[in-house]
């Protein structure tokens, strides 16, 4: 076996790097076309709305560190893993950190996307440009995927907590008659002949993995808080012509008052880190239907580099070293 130091490839989707490279970033997103004008003020007034703050691509390298730190410390070698960053629409992009293992002699690598639910239109679209990378420049390193942890006890533990937490903020009044909202980020779908809906392009046999995972991880948490009122939702749809998987979370919220409710609480339970469709999509928008109809809004604190978080994604990890292919 190798003796050479196991990478762990971290993935996420990507940010602006400022308010300057808002333009650069939106167009690699939607495959080289440029936003309108009227979008791209939009765009900018939504990141100027929290404050012009880009947290996502600092986020993910910390996440990253501290997952191979307590991969480290686990090990019999203090360097048997390294860390090894990238994104998909943003430098370090994901065939420069492949660049990067050939550079240091990485012969084996894990790679783990910073997204619990699987998707082929998400993660499996990462995957599919870490293989790309791979066979680019003589091949290699030999790469095994975590493809999704949705369900992992570890992660239900701690979005339970989370949850818990965000309840506890609520009156005693308002816990009583609160709902739950699970959410994960919209994705294009199509209809079946049968009438059932699948992700775009996925190839999801009797049902759509990605709904059901998320609706997965809800149940589970929901079992665990015993709550009787909970639902999923979706947010962050994209402007295309496709439609995209709904109900959209404004939509929720808006019946959620009407019916009465007096507290809701999000759990983005598809996202990990604060960035846009958290700080404005959420703490903007959502809060600004709901409180506006005197429901009082409140939402679950993102995962992170929170060291429980990390704690959740060394387990996950762990669990799938033994699959990772010698050298």
């Amino acid at each position: 076996m190798s003796d050479t130091p196991i990478g762990v490839l971290v993935m996420a989707y990507g940010t602006a790097s400022g308010p300057d490279d808002i333009e650069r970033y939106y167009t690699d997103i939607r495959g080289g076309r440029t936003p309108s004008p009227e979008h791209l003020a939009e765009l900018k007034g939504r990141y100027a709305a929290i404050g012009n703050v880009f947290p996502l691509l600092d986020t993910t390298r910390a996440q990253a560190e501290g997952l191979v730190e307590r991969l480290n410390a686990d090990a019999k070698e203090p360097d048997a893993f390294r860390a090894y960053l990238g994104m998909k629409h943003s430098e370090p992009f994901i065939p420069q950190a492949i660049a990067a293992m050939r550079a240091d002699g990485i012969e084996r690598a894990i790679g783990i996307v910073m997204a619990p639910h699987w998707s082929g239109m998400s993660v499996e679209t990462y995957i599919e440009r870490v293989i790309q990378a791979t066979q680019d420049d003589g091949g290699g390193p030999a790469f095994r995927f975590v493809r999704t942890y949705h369900d992992h006890p570890a992660f239900i533990a701690f979005l339970t907590a989370r949850v818990a937490e965000a309840l506890d903020r609520l009156t005693a009044t308002e816990r009583a008659n609160a709902s739950v909202i699970f959410s994960a980020h919209s994705l294009p779908v199509r209809t079946l002949d049968d009438g059932t809906m699948r992700c775009k392009t996925c190839d999801c046999d009797d049902s759509c993995r990605y709904r059901d995972g998320l609706q997965e991880t809800a149940d589970l948490v929901a079992e665990r808080l015993h709550l009787d009122d909970y639902l999923i939702a979706w947010q962050s749809a994209g402007r295309t012509n496709d439609p995209w998987w709904g109900p959209p979370i404004e939509s929720v919220i808006e019946e959620l008052t009407i019916a009465g409710r007096d507290a809701v609480v999000v759990c983005s339970a598809g996202f990990v880190a604060d960035h846009l469709e958290i700080l404005y999509d959420l703490d903007i928008e959502a809060r600004e239907i709901a409180e506006g109809a005197g429901v009082r809004f409140e939402r679950t604190r993102m995962p992170n580099a929170d060291p429980a978080y990390l704690d959740v994604l060394a387990e996950v990890v762990r669990e799938h070293l033994a699959e990772v292919p010698a050298g």
